[in-house]
């Protein structure tokens, strides 16, 4: 990497001084949810995510990375909160943030035990200065020690009030000596003076007057904006319910769309699959990338095959993903409408996977609710046969099997939803009304997709019964 190239990493944007270089933004990951189901007063339930306390310092330590073709990655770090102990365990956004404990800027060996966490090589116990302290630093300390193939810098700007930490991991074959004077020559002498920020990147005068502590919701949604804070190429908007985080070249009209869908559509995923616990703290987080190849390696960071996908609700990371595919943005919303239903039938089962005949079923149904359009002309009675099966299938046999044989499994489960929704209604003394509520009481007691199925449909007459008047409703199409 040239000097040149390492240059305009910074000063693309005052505002967003460390713009990606020769490679593209690097995902900053959501920290990792664990989700507790708890009974309240008045037995009112409702779900709590908690968090290991390192996830939640790590993800808000990070700024930004970069990485290049080559491999190279430069990463940014805010040393503002020191590293919590091991045995901390695990909290909530807000126990995480009550307990934080700033780090004091005079406070070294703070600095460097967060440096040891954070650096990609083992560190120095004695970090060397550089030769000239650069204009606008009040100190700078090199950390990498003996390693020559990452270059790791602690800094203190004059007037801050926390220490920051860049850290360049070098390819193979790159000369340390050179990359170390083009780091200190290009980032350090280089970096924007205090003049050169433009006025969008000031704080506002604090207001006066007591403030609430933020909410969880308001916690997660900083994170959000957090991960994205330092890619100027990355918008963020929040609106209620939903935040929603993209690098579409246009986004505003389709962010106002998405964001009013949403809100709707919400509304009437809990009318179709009610359920007890309350959800109503939780925020939807939407990632848009424009490019499938970088939606494919933010997937690939979550554990997960893009091969077929074009959108994926992460539980984990309690974001919905998706990238703009080539029919559109309406393409985009429809299944953003069907990934938003996995993560509202998340929060409505306590985070406990239920069953794909519901999970997905629902979600196809919920991309364009008025369509009874199969495809291809169903052969009803093969298909019927097929039902129970299907009902008792974990995820591994749903997924499994070529193109066309998951395309059926999909359009069969979303064949029940639709005659649960339209069809058993209308079904003499209406034997089918309470399938998707004892579902769903079922697998919050049993926390067993199988056994919630069995608990739905209650016996084999039972299930043969509803497979009979499903056939009907479809014959009547």
């Amino acid at each position: 990497m040239t000097a040149a190239v390492l240059a305009a990493l910074f000063f693309a944007d005052p505002s967003h001084p460390l713009e990606a270089y020769a490679g593209e933004p690097a995902v900053v990951e959501m920290p990792r949810a664990n989700a507790y189901h708890l009974s309240g007063p008045g037995g009112v339930r409702r779900l709590e995510d908690r968090f290991e306390v390192s996830d939640l310092w790590f993800s808000r330590a990070v700024a930004g990375r970069w990485v290049d073709r080559d491999g190279r990655m430069f990463s940014l770090f805010d040393l503002k909160e020191a590293p919590p102990p091991l045995a901390d365990g695990d909290a909530t956004r807000v126990e995480y943030s009550r307990g934080a404990v700033p780090i004091d800027v005079r406070d070294r060996a703070a600095v460097a035990d967060a440096v040891a966490i954070l650096s990609p090589v083992a560190p120095a116990e004695k970090p060397s200065r550089p030769r000239q302290l650069p204009r606008g630093f009040k100190e700078v300390l090199y950390f990498q020690g003996a390693a020559s193939n990452a270059v790791v810098c602690a800094f203190l700007r004059d007037g801050a009030t926390a220490w920051r930490l860049a850290t360049w991991s070098l390819a193979e074959g790159d000369d340390f000596g050179e990359s170390l004077k083009t780091f200190d020559r290009e980032f350090l002498h280089g970096y924007p003076d205090e003049g050169r920020e433009s006025k969008k990147g000031r704080k506002a005068p604090a207001a006066k007057g007591r403030k609430a502590p933020p909410s969880e919701r308001d916690l997660m949604r900083e994170d959000a904006r957090h991960s994205v804070a330092a890619y100027s190429r990355w918008h963020f908007s929040s609106d209620g319910d939903l935040a929603v985080l993209d690098d579409l070249p246009a986004s505003a009209a389709f962010v106002a769309a998405l964001t009013n869908d949403m809100a709707a559509m919400r509304a009437r995923y809990a009318a179709a699959v009610p359920s007890p616990v309350d959800a109503s703290g939780a925020l939807c987080v939407a990632r848009i990338y424009a490019d499938a190849e970088e939606y494919g390696l933010a997937l690939e960071v979550d554990g997960r095959d893009a091969a077929w996908s074009a959108a994926h609700w992460s539980p984990s990371r309690r974001e919905i993903v998706a990238y703009l595919p080539p029919q559109g943005e309406e393409e985009l919303l429809r299944t953003f409408r069907h990934e938003a239903f996995h993560q509202y039938l998340s929060y409505a089962a306590a985070m406990i996977p239920a069953s794909p005949w519901l999970n997905e079923g629902y979600a196809v149904y919920f991309e364009n609710e008025a369509s009874q359009d199969w495809g291809f002309e169903p052969d009803l009675e093969a298909l019927g046969e097929m039902v129970p099966a299907l009902l008792r299938m974990g995820y591994a046999q749903f997924y499994a099997g070529t193109d066309e044989e998951r395309r059926l499994k999909y359009r069969l489960a979303w064949s029940l939803a639709v005659f649960l929704e339209r069809g058993a209604p209308e079904v003499r003394f209406a034997p089918f009304r309470n399938v998707k509520a004892d579902y769903v009481a079922a697998l919050l007691k049993t926390k067993d997709m199988h056994a919630a199925t069995d608990a739905a449909f209650r016996d084999e007459d039972f299930l043969a019964s509803f497979v009979r008047e499903w056939r009907k409703f479809w014959e009547g199409m």
